[in-house]
């Protein structure tokens, strides 16, 4: 592995995914896994929202070689809020609905498998995207920074439009009793009740642009299992943006159909961009238009996400 890690800490979401109880057996069976391989292991579960990102800077003022995170999409960004810019590794145990960040670094999707599995994974050190902004807000920590902002780092996607709205009205209960499918029907759903408002967006070296739903990526999968962006990853010091650009939400069922085909960028009303930085502001001052960090709810728009070299060591196969 390239480190003496010895001493870890698992934090665990215990209501994540669709059979919880299920779920945290297979918490206990993996951490016995860990310690059958010579590892102490703590298990952390989470109380509430914000607590990941707390119990991760905790473990590491403790003195944890290495934190690993067993949950959704959610909780590993709650807990890689708390590990942003230090050296201490962080490792995933997938445990969610749509497990992005597992998929596009080829874990197994049972967390005991992936446990077994420990022994070969290295450390790598990538970029993280931070999302900043100041107007409805939902920290890792819960609380706004001394200047009135929200800072918060993310690994995988920011959604920005449309989605974040969807993520807004998805209940919590139809989230952990359907999981993806819950998604879908709420997309559905907000396809005829979504107004599709205009926002700009503007580069660090290209021309202002306009869309009514952005995508800045840093994984290859949106939501588990599209391809809005083919050419990002995890690795690369950049966003892949995709820009869907129509304000007519009957266009929106041509998108879904052709990014569902992998023909999306074909439409002229589609853009893939790179960039490192991305400012957003709508383009009205009425609308309100929210963005999602890593499949959980943010804030509104106006927002910077930028992207941060050398921010995080993860864990990989």
């Amino acid at each position: 592995m390239g480190l003496p890690l010895k001493k870890g800490t698992l934090i665990y979401n215990p209501i994540a995914g669709r059979r919880p109880a299920a779920r945290q057996r297979e918490i206990r069976k993996a951490a016995a896994v860990l310690r059958a391989a010579g590892l102490e292991i703590e298990l952390t579960p989470t109380a509430g929202p914000a607590m990941a990102h707390e119990l991760a800077e905790q473990a590491t003022a403790n003195g944890a070689d290495f934190i690993l995170a067993c949950g959704g999409d959610g909780t590993i960004n709650e807990v890689l809020n708390g590990l942003a810019n230090c050296k201490v590794p962080l490792g995933i145990l997938p445990g969610g609905t749509a497990n992005i960040l597992a998929r596009e670094v080829g874990l197994p999707l049972d967390p005991v498998r992936a446990a077994a599995q420990f022994a070969r994974w290295s450390p790598q050190r990538i970029p993280l995207g931070k999302a900043t902004w100041r107007t409805g807000g939902v920290s890792p920590n819960g609380a706004p920074s001394q200047n009135g902002s929200f800072t918060r780092y993310f690994i995988s996607v920011a959604g920005i439009g449309y989605d974040a709205h969807v993520v807004y009205k998805l209940s919590l209960k139809m989230k952990l009793s359907w999981g993806v499918v819950g998604y879908i029907v709420e997309a559905l759903r907000q396809a005829f009740r979504y107004p599709f408002q205009g926002f700009s967006c503007r580069t660090d070296d290209g021309p202002e642009r306009f869309a009514t739903f952005a995508a800045a990526q840093r994984a290859r999968n949106y939501g588990g299992w599209l391809h809005l962006t083919p050419n990002a990853r995890y690795f690369h010091d950049r966003f892949n943006l995709c820009l869907f650009k129509s304000t007519n939400r009957a266009r929106y069922f041509l998108y879904a159909a052709l990014v569902l085909a992998r023909q999306h960028f074909l439409l002229e009303d589609v853009e893939l961009v790179e960039a490192r930085k991305l400012c957003c502001a709508a383009l009205a001052a009425k609308d309100i238009i929210r963005f999602e960090l890593d499949g959980e709810l943010a804030g509104t728009l106006p927002a910077t996400f930028e992207i941060v070299p050398d921010a995080l060591t993860l864990l990989v196969p």
